[in-house]
């Protein structure tokens, strides 16, 4: 998502989520002060930029329902809102900024290098809270990549000798090719500033 994709996506964030909660008289919540509020909803705008008009609409009305304070007449608070949304619709993963650090990291350039970035985006996309990946997920992911990287190391050695490779396993091979430029790309656009996390 380029700025202007990500400013049009922020504009209806606002127009189809935020300004109708608004209108329906939700206040601020009381444990937020007004600068705190303020940039709730920029943040909100923000991470939420991906989300197509139907899914935001639809979004819009079940957060009224998460309304806060004794009389169910403050703001949802962002968390609750966000987590809602994932029912909606997913980010991609290059909107993810976990993601995009991930594979900036030297555990995603490793997981490139050696064959499995395919795993490692899976792993952390499909957790049910998403976080950086632990030392034993990282080995249960690497685990989960090793017959897929066996099965790419077989195909590649019967090309590099000229070998038949079926129909099925080249355009296996393509597919997992591309996930694996994806997953460059994704590190890219996370640049050389993403924190080395520890995996402990």
């Amino acid at each position: 998502m380029d700025a202007q994709e990500q400013a049009k996506g922020e504009a209806l964030v606002m127009a189809c989520l935020v300004e109708p909660l608004e209108r329906r008289g939700f206040g601020r919540p009381t444990a937020l002060k007004v600068d705190q509020f303020e940039a709730m909803k920029r943040e909100l705008c923000q991470k939420l930029a991906y989300m197509s008009a139907d899914n935001l609409m639809a979004l819009e009305e079940e957060a009224a329902g998460l309304a806060g304070g004794k009389d169910h007449d403050r703001f949802p608070i962002g968390q609750k809102i966000l987590e809602c949304a994932l029912k909606y619709q997913q980010p991609e993963d290059s909107a993810s900024p976990l993601i995009r650090a991930i594979f900036a990291h030297s555990l995603g350039r490793e997981a490139i290098a050696e064959g499995w970035a395919p795993e490692l985006l899976a792993g952390v996309r499909n957790m049910k809270k998403r976080a950086w990946p632990r030392n034993f997920q990282v080995d249960q992911i690497k685990k989960a990549a090793e017959d897929p990287m066996r099965k790419m190391r077989e195909i590649e050695r019967r090309l590099s000798q000229g070998l038949d490779v079926s129909s099925g396993d080249a355009a296996w091979r393509d597919r997992r090719l591309a996930v694996i430029r994806k997953c460059e790309e994704i590190g890219n656009m996370g640049g050389d500033g993403a924190a080395e996390k520890g995996t402990a």
